[in-house]
């Protein structure tokens, strides 16, 4: 299975972006899916999560200005992001568990300008 990421770019605070990455090489349907981010010098922190069964969850420096949805006849999972802040600035990454693996997709720059 890959994933390949989509939608990220150059804003300037306040912005939004709306982020998308679409799973391939499965016919399975995928419960869990997420969105990590990676800044500079940093560890890969979890910014969101969606499943089949349950309520999205959100990292709080997130809450109220990131929605993750998904697509399941796509399977795709979408982040919008509004109220872009400078400190959003990082490499966003989506990732499935999928049979005891970790899937990562190739990641997508966001920048957002102070």
């Amino acid at each position: 299975v890959q994933l390949v990421e989509s939608g990220g770019g150059l804003v300037q605070a306040g912005g939004s972006l709306r982020l998308s990455c679409a799973a391939s090489g499965t016919t399975f349907s995928i419960n869990t899916m997420r969105w990590y981010r990676q800044a500079p010098g940093k560890q890969r922190d979890l910014v969101a999560t969606i499943t089949s069964v349950s309520s999205p969850n959100y990292a709080d420096s997130v809450k109220g200005r990131f929605t993750i949805s998904r697509d399941n006849a796509k399977n795709t999972v979408y982040l919008q992001m509004n109220s872009l802040k400078p400190e959003d600035t990082a490499v966003y990454y989506c990732n499935i568990p999928y049979f005891g693996n970790n899937i990562w997709g190739q990641g997508t720059q966001v920048t957002v300008s102070s």
